[in-house]
């Protein structure tokens, strides 16, 4: 399926009765490049989990494609094309490589997986390999692959880069750049190390305590030191 544009409207969401996100409204063009930043604990991964379907949204649209998914179950959602890499990877420990890229393929062929072993070939050397012998980075690796191969329309990258060597961030940024230039995926991603994300979108948001509370393009919020200061705690980009 084509990329596919996504809305939302006003979109506040939580655990229980305590509100996490609040008033949310952006839009990301198809095939466009969302960079989602804020310090820690300011509503990232709780904005992914809420378009997963994995919070109790309290008000909002969420529109894929045009249209509002904002009340379907996370299973629905994912077959109306939206692929989420979640911060904990989630690989299965006790099935191979390769058994965990066929999880992924949904009713693809299964020579599609190949196409998994063509973007990271790291994996192919350790598809006979379990999940739980995998380092950090494979497991990276192995979790954005198993997403893809499903052909999502929308891919959510929470913190893809966390604890991993610089080395594997920039195999997994080249892959994704690649993903993006086939203009077949729209990607949100949400990430701490800001230069790479930066290099990689072409519009930001950044949250703070649980609103938007800047947006716009990647090269405005590089020349703006005063609110990269303020809103990420950083003293420069790198």
């Amino acid at each position: 399926m084509p990329a596919a544009p996504l809305e939302v409207v006003n979109l506040s969401a939580g655990y229980g009765p305590t509100r996490v996100i609040e008033g949310i409204s952006f839009s990301v063009p198809a095939g466009a490049r969302l960079a989602v930043l804020g310090r820690n604990g300011m509503g990232k991964t709780s904005l992914f989990a809420t378009l997963a379907g994995q919070t109790r949204r309290f008000e909002g649209e969420i529109r894929l494609g045009g249209r509002d998914i904002a009340k379907e179950p996370s299973a629905t959602r994912a077959r109306a094309g939206l692929g989420y890499v979640p911060q904990t990877r989630d690989v299965f420990p006790t099935l191979t490589v390769e058994e965990n890229l066929l999880v992924g393929l949904k009713d693809r062929p299964k020579d599609a997986i190949e196409e998994a072993y063509g973007m990271f070939p790291r994996l192919k050397e350790r598809r006979r390999n379990l999940g739980s012998q995998l380092s950090g980075g494979e497991q990276q690796m192995l979790s954005t692959a198993r997403s893809i191969l499903g052909k999502p329309n929308l891919l959510l990258l929470d913190e893809p880069l966390e604890g991993l060597a610089p080395v594997i961030c920039e195999e997994l940024m080249a892959a994704f750049g690649a993903l993006a230039t086939t203009g077949d995926m729209t990607i949100l991603l949400v990430e701490q190390r800001i230069q790479s994300a930066l290099d990689f979108a072409d519009s930001v948001i950044v949250l703070e305590r649980g609103r938007i509370a800047w947006q716009g393009t990647p090269q405005a919020l590089s020349g703006d030191q005063a609110t990269v200061e303020r809103l990420l705690g950083v003293g420069g980009l790198h």
